[in-house]
């Protein structure tokens, strides 16, 4: 009995919550992958968008009230939310608004941080009569109730709640680092230190903001329209709102962890092409720690209707296969390949060519007695015949961009160069 109040519990909150989903960043570090779309819009693990994890996130959490703020070069993104989002039943309430950057504000900027993003698009928000905001970035891949973290942020009479994850100290230079007390209140916050605080129980770990935020709503209208008065700050949550207000509110930490287990929960960030390769990689292995097969919490697309893969031929040194590796509809592997590799839909990989090691987007064409290792072909591409991709890092590097670890980002306009 006690379990269904809790879970009435949270379905009264997160009826009362909108979710705002921050996706216009560029991700820059991706290099070629957002030459023409931005971050959240990136293909990820063979079907799916990394904007989509964040989304049926908030869906199995029971927020259907969402707003997705885009900015930068968003009309992929917007094409993928109208095909793919357009489900919910605004008669009920429930939606998936899309709110491009419009320069709502007297000073005709662009967004200039993440706060001056909702701050600008205050009065659409407003409308909403939402009691609790959840603020979202659309660039990660996970899996979290939100249910249970604005529970967290109502049970502790919280002003802001900020989910938070333990990272090492090098990886926590990228974040804001957090200092917590003994009831997880946020007493200290610092935004990409150089120096981060290493938590008290593990000098080697520090407390980082995963950017995902809980307000109460009055509470958060408050801090922006004092914020946007302020001409020394970069209206950013991190940079200036959240150091501003924790020592005179009640800021809480909530840790993101397994319930089953107590141990750090899966999350990853993508915004570099070495995690963006690894993350993809990770999920050919035999028990991936993100669970693309979870019927319990599946992740929503839009995917358009494709045949399933085909693989053809069975002779010696021309045999269509693929060990550890995961392929998607519409691909057809004639006479090829493919270990330990991830591959989107409509992907045609031609007869005595080699894939191993690597991510293909959707539209790839592999032409005969290719080789390729190590890499990530955009969508798109139409690799020559007999071309080899990671076997030579000095030829690569003079006509595609290689990474410190050596993974090669292939794309369209490069080749054209060729």
């Amino acid at each position: 009995m006690a379990a269904q109040q809790h879970e009435r519990f949270h379905s009264r909150i997160t009826k009362k919550t909108l979710a705002l989903v921050l996706a216009g960043g560029r991700g820059s570090r991706l290099q070629g992958l957002t030459d023409w779309r931005t971050k959240p819009a990136v293909p990820f693990g063979g079907k799916f968008k990394i904007i989509d994890f964040p989304l049926s996130n908030c869906l199995h959490s029971g927020i259907r009230k969402i707003a997705v703020l885009t900015q930068y070069k968003a009309h992929s993104l917007i094409q993928h939310l109208q095909r793919g989002w357009g489900f919910l039943r605004s008669e009920l309430g429930e939606f998936v608004n899309i709110i491009p950057a419009q320069q709502q504000r007297d000073n005709e900027s662009w967004y200039t941080g993440t706060a001056d993003a909702v701050w600008q698009n205050l009065e659409i928000i407003r409308s909403e009569g939402a009691e609790y905001i959840l603020i979202l970035a659309g660039d990660h891949i996970y899996k979290m109730d939100y249910g249970k973290m604005i529970g967290n942020h109502v049970d502790k009479n919280a002003d802001m709640t900020i989910a938070c994850l333990k990272v090492d100290l090098e990886t926590a230079k990228g974040f804001g680092v957090m200092s917590v007390d003994d009831n997880m209140r946020i007493i200290d916050f610092n935004e990409k230190p150089d120096n981060p605080t290493p938590t008290p129980h593990n000098p080697k770990m520090a407390l980082a903001s995963m950017g995902i935020y809980v307000f109460n709503t009055k509470f958060l209208y408050e801090q922006l329209e004092k914020d946007a008065q302020l001409s020394d700050s970069s209206h950013d949550f991190g940079k200036d709102i959240i150091p501003r207000i924790i020592k005179d509110y009640q800021i809480s930490a909530y840790p993101f962890i397994d319930k089953k287990t107590e141990a750090q929960a899966y999350w990853r960030d993508v915004g570099t092409l070495d995690s963006y390769w690894t993350t993809n990689l990770e999920l050919v292995g035999i028990k991936p720690e993100l669970n693309l097969y979870d019927k319990e919490w599946p992740i929503w697309t839009y995917q358009e209707q494709l045949p399933p893969a085909k693989f053809v031929f069975n002779d010696e040194g021309r045999r269509g296969r693929a060990v550890d590796s995961m392929v998607s509809g519409g691909c057809i592997i004639s006479g090829a390949s493919i270990e330990r590799s991830l591959l989107f839909s409509n992907v045609y990989l031609h007869s005595y060519s080699s894939v191993t090691d690597s991510v293909l987007l959707p539209n790839v064409d592999i032409s005969e007695h290719c080789q390729i290792k190590n890499a990530v072909i955009d969508e798109g591409c139409h690799i020559p015949a007999y071309m080899k991709i990671g076997y030579d890092l000095n030829y690569d590097r003079q006509h595609f961009y290689v990474s410190e670890t050596g993974v090669v980002l292939v794309t369209a306009k490069n080749l054209k160069t060729l």
